[in-house]
């Protein structure tokens, strides 16, 4: 009788925890389903204290990531600066329009000028992530966005969030360190971080162009083959 109720003891052991291990697997795997998927572009910010690359939310920001590759393609980040860097909570690039040292043309002018509509999500302010600068208008975002230092659900649902900081998380702790001076709201660096330059890539592209050639090889070979055989079978 003794030895029954400790295998009805260890069986239901046993149950519980096969129950609890399903359990934490589901909720880390529709966690893990749940993580928004980048697009294959990237785009590198270089800086004067190092690189930044960021990846990009296609599906979750449309129009501000299609934005943001025009203006990266045209060159309009070229000289422009972080205006802030306020640690634990944002590094902000300013607006190419007034945070260039550079002239701009008349092409870049009126991409920069442009507005997007706010393409609000469920995706979270967290540490690394891209999210657009606006005035009080949700419709005013043009070419300023912060890099998240830290977590601010504050700001979930407010911000249109179109990306996040896939290398160069090094280069925003540097900047953390820089000494800052408070403006009104605003947590300022003291000396200015330039962007010397940025450039667009696309891994993905590559990749399939690659492919491609490697395709019009093999069906040019085939060809080859094919026009043999027909001269052998059929000449």
């Amino acid at each position: 009788m003794r030895r029954s109720r400790e295998v009805t003891i260890w069986i239901a052991y046993i149950w519980m925890m096969i129950s609890s291990s399903s359990s934490s697997s589901s909720s880390f795997f529709s966690a893990f389903a749940e993580e928004t998927e980048l697009g294959s572009a990237r785009v590198v910010f270089q800086t004067n204290y190092g690189d930044i690359e960021f990846g990009f939310y296609p599906s979750v920001a449309p129009q501000t990531v299609d934005h943001i590759f025009k203006l990266v393609r045209l060159g309009c980040y070229n000289t422009n600066h972080f205006f802030r860097v306020d640690k634990g909570f944002v590094a902000q690039v300013a607006d190419v329009v007034g945070g260039r040292t550079a002239p701009m043309n008349e092409v870049q002018r009126e991409e920069a000028e442009k507005t997007v509509v706010g393409e609000f999500s469920d995706v979270k302010h967290v540490r690394g992530i891209l999210s657009m600068g606006r005035f009080s208008d949700p419709n005013s975002a043009q070419s300023s966005f912060s890099m998240l230092l830290g977590d601010a659900p504050h700001l979930d649902g407010q911000y249109a969030i179109f990306g996040k900081v896939t290398k160069g998380d090094e280069t925003l702790k540097k900047l953390e360190q820089l000494p800052t001076r408070r403006e009104g709201i605003f947590v300022m660096p003291t000396e200015r971080i330039t962007i010397l330059s940025s450039y667009y890539y696309d891994p993905g592209m590559e990749s399939c162009e690659k492919e491609k050639s490697i395709l019009k090889r093999r069906l040019s070979a085939s060809a080859v083959e094919i026009e043999r055989q027909r001269m052998k079978c059929f000449p």
